[in-house]
């Protein structure tokens, strides 16, 4: 006799932020299963108009987070044996970014605060130019390589309560490549980045809870980065006499 194939029970978010819900699903278990697996099973298998994102499914775009039972997660990353709890396992689109449907959020507010932080490569020079090189042994150059893995999957946005709390608040993600920036030999504009993120919803704004550090699939680590803009945007301010005496 066949054994029966053994099911875990998976409630998926469905619909908008304020008029959805979660739908129970049961999904057979497989052996080395992820949590991506086990949302294209459901689409592929029970509802074809389950909507979510993935792309690469090995680690490298991070277009799949989610939150998985409250946590935000890459899903094509984290396997179901991980996280299954009472066999069941709960997975929701990422928190504080508005839902389009389901499990796709609307990444708009995330890069809105990267360009607001100034998140882009300020030149000053030409293609005509020779390419200037950089002593990539440099304390600040190693500064910089510490942070520039982040491929902007916006789980430390989904991670910090500071965010949930402050709409201007511009996130671990945005001020991490501020930081990138700042501390860039070949960015023109450093002072311009220290003034953008030393204003309202700024690395000031910042608890240093950890969250963003404590979930990023990259293992970079947003607070150390903040932690130095704080310190950065201070000798800005007294360099340019603009604090009380």
């Amino acid at each position: 006799m066949q054994s029966e194939t053994v099911k875990m029970n998976v409630s998926v978010w469905r619909g908008n932020r304020r008029d959805g819900g979660y739908l129970s699903y049961k999904v057979p278990m497989e052996d080395n299963q992820t949590i991506l697996d086990v949302v294209t099973w459901i689409q592929h298998n029970e509802d074809p108009t389950l909507s979510y994102r993935f792309a690469c499914r090995v680690g490298m775009c991070g277009s799949c987070a989610m939150m998985v039972n409250g946590i935000p997660r890459w899903t094509c990353r984290t396997h179901v044996k991980k996280v299954l709890k009472d066999n069941a396992i709960k997975v929701a689109p990422l928190r504080n970014l508005p839902v389009i449907k389901d499990l796709a959020t609307d990444m708009d507010r995330f890069f809105d605060n990267w360009n607001k932080a100034g998140g882009v490569h300020h030149s000053d020079q030409t293609r005509n130019d020779e390419i200037e090189l950089i002593d990539p042994n440099k304390p600040a150059r190693k500064i910089v390589d510490a942070g520039i893995e982040c491929i902007n999957c916006a789980v430390c946005f989904a991670a910090c309560d500071t965010v949930s709390g402050n709409d201007q608040y511009l996130g671990p993600a945005a001020l991490n490549r501020a930081w990138t920036l700042v501390n860039d030999e070949k960015d023109a504009d450093r002072p311009g980045i220290l003034d953008l993120v030393s204003g309202n919803g700024g690395c000031h704004n910042c608890h240093s809870q950890g969250s963003c550090s404590e979930y990023c699939p990259n293992e970079l680590d947003p607070m150390v980065a903040i932690a130095g803009l704080k310190r950065e945007t201070m000798r800005h301010l007294i360099s340019q006499g603009k604090t009380d005496a």
